[in-house]
């Protein structure tokens, strides 16, 4: 962060933040912390990723963890004997549930894949070999959700599991995570569905769970139509009409079979592609505003249906859906994180970030520390700065004073403090922020664009002598990539090293400020681009 007249402006203008501490607000619900992501249910048994979750609850305060593979082999939920008798089997479940109970931490329960015994096809997606395939006979999968739920009431009791969501399978659209039909879908959410309520009617179930939103009919059908797809070779993708996929035809199919819709799920990345194996995607990314649109358009949809009082959960939801993407681990990528999530407020229940942990093994694990992977937090737990928005956002307050393009200033009831958040997305990007693939060439270039601007804080009716902590993260400060270049980006860092990148990754600027006697505090800063700038009152 530049201090006043540390450089010159851009021609955007200065952002200008006011507002009274005892001003009227309005409730402030922090549906970023909501929900967060994680790879798959066997990676929660690893010590290092129990680690890792126990810090981001602590930092960013997230309430419930979603993951693949609950049924999946490694877990050994489900198996048949000779006569093809069920046999069910919950004890790494419980170690893990356990687990995520006693950190405070629910589950956001995704019932897939399927178990080898049940499904139709194996081996169809990702390095550890998900079943992404229809169950074979939905009567042993109805059995097992009503095993696994009830077992789940018997364990926690029936008011900690109603405070659980349970959703059906994932990205169901996508080929290689269901070989079937749309129908097929269908058929399987109303088995499930019906199966959870049987328990228990306030259990809470929902779907589609479908990925992405896409402007194009290529989802129109009960398969994908690759054909249809419209936005290769064009360089006008913001001004087509995205909308998510399956969605209203799966509200529509709900209401006609009087089907339970507690909530809706869908994953908006903001790109021209999902998983696409197609190899006819270009990989772009869609407008800066992409992600506030598309949850804006989702709530209205939700809205005019027939379940106007649904939830809604973006299960996953990152710069784009690769594992492979170097953006991950830049300043921008938080700086994108902060203004999506700012640009969104009151339109979702959730908008989960994929995924807390490099603990993630769905291409394998990465091949070197800053691998692009998914991550707030690499493998051995140095925080990126996706981690630092997320911490950040968390130090909101449940009250929203004031808004802008640029800032929101809030206030904690219990305390009456205040918290600002400040962020600068160059408008040389009028983007999402550019996937980067192969290597770091497109990641650099994005952190490269843009200018300084002015940022002017006036808050008034304070405490006299009210103290601020005031702390930025831009590029090189908070900024583990930039510390682990500095380091000659060592391909098998030392324990010695990667205790000094922790150190540096975890080093934003931070500076003390207090009200003057009349309650007033003034805050004049010289922004660099891309960065993130929280004003929080300590006293």
């Amino acid at each position: 962060m530049h201090r006043a007249g540390g450089g010159a402006t851009s021609d955007s203008g200065r952002i200008s933040v006011r507002a009274e501490a005892d001003g009227e607000g309005v409730p402030l619900s922090p549906f970023w912390r909501r929900v967060v992501g994680a790879g798959r249910a066997n990676e929660g048994l690893r010590a290092d990723w129990q680690r890792q979750l126990l810090a981001a609850r602590r930092d960013c305060g997230f309430e419930y963890i979603r993951f693949h593979g609950l049924f999946h082999d490694d877990m050994f939920v489900y198996t048949e004997r000779e006569d093809g008798t069920p046999v069910y089997n919950f004890q790494y479940v419980d170690a893990l549930f356990d687990f995520l109970l006693e950190a405070g931490v629910r589950p956001f329960v995704e019932f897939g894949f399927a178990p080898r015994a049940l499904a139709r096809e194996t081996n169809t997606v990702f390095w550890w070999g998900a079943h992404g395939s229809p169950p074979t006979d939905l009567s042993k999968w109805s059995g097992l959700i009503d095993a696994i739920v009830r077992h789940w009431v018997g364990r926690y009791g029936l008011s900690e599991v109603r405070r659980w969501y349970f959703e059906v399978w994932n990205e169901a659209n996508l080929d290689g995570f269901f070989r079937g039909t749309r129908s097929e879908y269908f058929e399987l959410y109303r088995v499930t569905a019906r199966a959870v309520k049987a328990v228990d009617t306030g259990l809470r179930v929902g779907g589609p769970a479908t990925s992405n939103f896409v402007p194009d009919e290529r989802f129109s059908t009960e398969h994908e139509d690759v054909g249809l797809r419209i936005t290769a070779g064009r360089d006008d993708i913001d001004s087509l009409e995205w909308r998510p996929v399956w969605v209203e035809a799966f509200l529509d199919f709900c209401a006609r079979e009087d089907l339970p819709v507690d909530f809706v799920s869908t994953h908006p990345y903001p790109t021209d592609w999902a998983l696409d194996e197609h190899g006819q995607g270009e990989k772009l990314t869609r407008s800066k505003d992409a992600t506030p649109q598309d949850l804006a358009l989702l709530r209205d949809m939700v809205a005019k249906s027939a379940f106007p009082d649904a939830e809604i959960h973006l299960t996953e939801w990152s710069s784009s859906s690769s594992p492979r993407d170097h953006t991950h681990d830049t300043v921008p990528a938080a700086t994108f994180v902060v203004r999506s999530v700012l640009h969104s407020l009151g339109t979702v229940d959730s908008l989960a970030y994929w995924a807390f942990t490099d603990v993630f093994e769905e291409g394998g694990a990465g091949d070197e520390l800053f691998h692009g992977g998914f991550g707030l937090l690499t493998l051995p737990g140095i925080p990126k700065p996706t981690y630092h928005a997320y911490r950040m956002l968390n130090a909101l307050g449940d009250e929203l004073l004031e808004r802008g393009e640029n800032h929101v200033v809030t206030r904690h009831t219990d305390t009456g403090r205040l918290s600002v958040l400040i962020h600068h997305y160059p408008e040389e990007e009028p983007k999402s922020v550019p996937a980067s693939f192969d290597d770091r060439s497109m990641a650099d270039a994005t952190e490269a664009k843009g200018t300084p601007r002015d940022v002017h804080v006036r808050l008034e009716r304070l405490d006299p002598g009210a103290a601020f902590e005031v702390e930025t993260l831009e590029p090189g400060h908070g900024d583990a990539l930039a510390a682990w270049r500095d380091l000659g980006a060592p391909g098998a860092p030392t324990r010695q090293e990667l205790d000094h990148l922790d150190r540096r990754a975890r080093a934003t600027e931070l500076t003390a400020m207090h009200a003057d006697a009349q309650g007033e505090l003034t805050f004049t800063a010289c922004l660099a681009p891309w960065s993130v700038t929280l004003m929080r009152q300590v006293s």
